[in-house]
């Protein structure tokens, strides 16, 4: 057996106990680092860190330095990852950072790694300084080798769907003994899951990007109604970057109202998105149609929705924004389990508008649906929003919307583009669930509301 010292004894041969356990030990040593750096890799969709907690389980069980090199969109490489078993070893800032360009003709190890070669197991005689004009991309490895005290090497691709996506390097100074064949083994191995687990990353960072344009894209103009203002904004969630079912809407009725409607599907996902879509035109043409009050307009959304859709469930709000014949602005809304509007007055005061709630919908389509009116102080904000500006892991719901009155109420005189801006970044930073917020601004008294004017 390769490995194993045989030992004569009279006419027989033995194996000696010692040297068995020694393989066995060594393979158990590279299981548990192939499975620790898998599990390193599936604990993130974060690429750059993946690779990084990799690098540091390599270090020093492996070698005594690696460092990773991916290839940008616009295929130069990067190098994303440099860790030491001595952090003094390393520069203020580590050597991270933009690599020169992978040249036509590569004749350095890692060029040609990244241009498809590889593994290669490179030794003292590979590291012999050349000139910078002949391979500045060979040239800055040399430079990384030198400064990072390298006597053997190996280089790997990261390969996945037959593209190369970047290299592995690791390095042992001289005084650890020498990396060799069966190590070159390895560290493809170890390559081959670091691609896979930067391919995945950035499946799902495109996926993810498709699913927001999409959504973004299907979010409204913001009708300019006269000296009523207007104003939204949506982000995905900041934790997981999901994109859900979270929408906004806002047009002018044939009757001169002005409609303020938020809604939440359920779900994060594709699937989410385009329900919200469909959701929101079937409310469009119900309430451009019918112009009914709001809680008529979402029971006939409600049966369509149970129609068409009949597992799946959402909250909406639909509120209908008008000027009165004495100047006074109302808003007459009703709410199918979503959180209420907050009202914010010109002096800072708040309160939450609770009437008009009943059932999301999809849960009962015959059940009736009430509907509130609100005379609007002059001057007043009024803020629709969905429950990931207010909801937190571990907190109930009542300390949120406190926590979002106090945010609303310190911005009641800026404007409308600061107010949304500021409560996001306020309230949103590490939001778990995606965040939609239509926000409303009503103008002056107006000389109509004036006695004798």
């Amino acid at each position: 057996m390769p490995g194993w010292k045989r030992r004569r004894t009279g006419k027989s041969e033995t194996v000696d106990d010692f040297e068995v356990d020694d393989v066995v030990q060594r393979a158990l040593d590279r299981l548990t680092l192939l499975a620790e750096a898998t599990t390193a890799l599936s604990s993130t969709l974060d690429s750059h860190k993946g690779l990084s907690r990799v690098c540091r389980i390599l270090v020093p069980q492996l070698a005594d330095w690696a460092a990773v090199d991916l290839i940008e969109d616009d295929g130069r490489p990067r190098r994303v990852s440099v860790v030491h078993h001595d952090p003094d070893v390393l520069p203020v800032g580590g050597l991270t950072g933009a690599l020169p360009p992978v040249p036509e003709v590569p004749a350095g190890p890692l060029a040609r790694v990244l241009a498809g070669a590889g593994p290669l197991l490179l030794t003292s005689a590979d590291m012999l300084p050349v000139t910078q004009a002949a391979d500045p991309l060979h040239a800055r490895q040399l430079e990384l080798f030198a400064q990072l005290g390298t006597d053997t090497a190996v280089v790997a691709p990261l390969r996945a769907r037959r593209q190369v996506l970047g290299a592995v390097t690791v390095g042992r100074g001289a005084g650890r003994a020498p990396l060799t064949g069966s190590d070159l083994a390895m560290v493809e191995d170890l390559a081959h899951r670091m691609a896979l687990g930067v391919d995945n990353a950035r499946l799902h960072r495109e996926t993810q990007h498709i699913a927001e344009r999409l959504q973004r894209s299907l979010l409204p103009t913001l009708p300019e109604t006269g000296p009523l203002r207007l104003a939204a904004r949506y982000m995905p969630a900041a934790t997981t970057a999901e994109v859900g079912g979270d929408w906004y809407d806002s047009f002018t009725l044939p009757t001169g109202q002005t409609t303020m409607i938020i809604g939440d599907v359920t779900g994060h996902d594709l699937r989410a998105a385009i329900t919200m879509s469909q959701l929101r035109n079937m409310l469009r043409g119900i309430g451009c149609d019918r112009q009914e009050p709001p809680g008529s307009i979402l029971r006939r959304l409600d049966l369509a929705h149970h129609t068409l859709y009949p597992h799946a469930t959402a909250t909406c709000l639909y509120g209908l924004l008008g000027e009165r014949d004495d100047g006074a602005w109302t808003l007459d809304f009703s709410s199918a389990g979503h959180p209420p509007p907050l009202l914010i007055t010109h002096d800072g005061d708040t309160r939450y508008l609770t009437g008009g709630q009943g059932l999301l919908l999809g849960v009962d389509p015959g059940e009736p649906r009430p509907h509130a009116v609100e005379v609007l102080p002059a001057r007043s904000t009024v803020l629709l929003y969905t429950d990931g500006l207010i909801e937190r892991r571990g907190e109930g719901l009542d300390a949120g919307m406190t926590r979002l009155r106090q945010h609303a109420a310190a911005l009641a005189r800026e404007s409308l583009d600061t107010f949304c801006d500021e409560l996001l970044t306020g309230l949103a930073t590490d939001h778990a669930d995606d965040v939609a917020i239509l926000v409303a601004r009503l103008p002056g008294p107006s000389r109509r509301a004036v006695p004798g004017a």
